[in-house]
């Protein structure tokens, strides 16, 4: 039977503003991809989040942004290629630094929101993370769309990569994500959800919108932390992939 690792977006909060159950879904997921401070995460959330997860066994994995805190991460920022390298390495150091008190460290890198889209589309921006991670640690991990320049880059770079779907969203004919403000861009119905990611790893396909069969030959699956009734969706995805003999194991 095959394997998958699930994986969510989690120490989101900021200061008094908390965003989703991060406790609750590190018992579910098996890697956790934590906000480095530029969209989200202040440096008491990073170190809470990982010391829970090195506590649950859960993969520490940096979730990497432009310094966008007003916007969420969710705003394409024009950067010139080496001043995205450093901020990438920087996000990648303070996050590595929290990891390693709590007894673990940063095994692999998702870039978060606008970055993620761009670094999957453009290989400039996918060069200019890829250096970061590279220059910093050759033995982190890239996760990100299959067939993206990121992963491409990573490749050439020699790094360690995974493909990724989405349990919880829509995708194109070409398979890259409908946009968040699209209708039906965010699925939020359990029972539908965990029926859609066990097909996923069952098949290595996934329906577009439009109805488009698509090839995702993952290794991970992607339960978002932050849709309304995450922690319910992610149990769904976990126990209807553990009742068909899916194992659920990190990727890293």
């Amino acid at each position: 039977m095959p394997a998958v690792d699930l994986n969510s977006d989690l120490g989101e909060g900021y200061g008094v503003w908390r965003l989703g159950d991060d406790a609750e879904m590190l018992e579910i997921v098996t890697s956790a991809n934590i906000a480095c401070g530029f969209h989200a995460g202040d440096p008491s959330t990073l170190r809470s989040v990982c010391i829970d997860a090195v506590s649950k066994h859960v993969r520490i994995g940096a979730q990497v942004s432009y310094p966008d805190l007003a916007g969420f991460g969710r705003r394409r920022i024009d950067m010139a290629p080496r001043e995205l390298t450093d901020a990438v390495l920087y996000q990648l150091g303070a996050l590595d630094a929290f990891a390693q008190v709590a007894g673990s460290e940063v095994s692999y890198v998702k870039p978060h929101g606008a970055l993620y889209h761009a670094a999957c589309a453009e290989r400039e921006v996918a060069d200019a993370l890829v250096e970061a991670i590279s220059d910093y640690d050759h033995s982190m991990a890239v996760l990100g769309l299959p067939g993206s320049a990121l992963l491409k880059s990573a490749e050439d770079a020699g790094l360690d990569v995974a493909a990724e779907a989405f349990a919880d969203r829509a995708y194109n004919e070409d398979g890259t994500l409908v946009p968040r403000g699209h209708d039906g861009a965010v699925l939020t119905d359990p029972q539908a959800i965990a029926e859609r990611a066990v097909h996923m790893v069952m098949t290595q396909t996934v329906t577009s919108q439009s109805g488009r069969t698509l090839s995702v030959p993952l290794r991970s699956l992607c339960v978002h932390g932050d849709t309304p009734g995450a922690v319910n969706i992610a149990r769904s995805v976990r126990n209807a992939l553990e009742a068909e003999g899916i194992g659920i194991y990190s990727f890293t």
